[in-house]
């Protein structure tokens, strides 16, 4: 089975590039039919993982994914799932 991994460490400060990766991922695990998909925001005071978040939980965005999963291992790591 496929997964795509994004990890945002290298771009943790460029807002306009992690919103652009996050939508070109979201968009290319739709295209290609791959779940999960595995977002690396990292650990670091959290507030990489509250915009990630916050970007998923947008209305034209949940609705192409079916389940999200926060690790619970692992704080700096998100899986969304794809119901296809």
């Amino acid at each position: 089975m496929a997964k795509i991994v994004l990890d945002l460490h290298a771009i943790f400060n460029k807002s306009d590039k992690i919103e652009a990766e996050l939508n070109r991922v979201i968009e290319e695990a739709v295209e290609k039919r791959i779940t999960p998909v595995e977002i690396i925001p990292g650990k670091g005071s959290g507030q990489l993982k509250k915009k990630v978040l916050r970007f998923l939980a947008q209305p034209e965005i949940k609705k192409l994914y079916h389940r999200l999963e926060k690790d619970d291992k692992n704080f700096g790591r998100i899986f969304v799932h794809f119901k296809f």
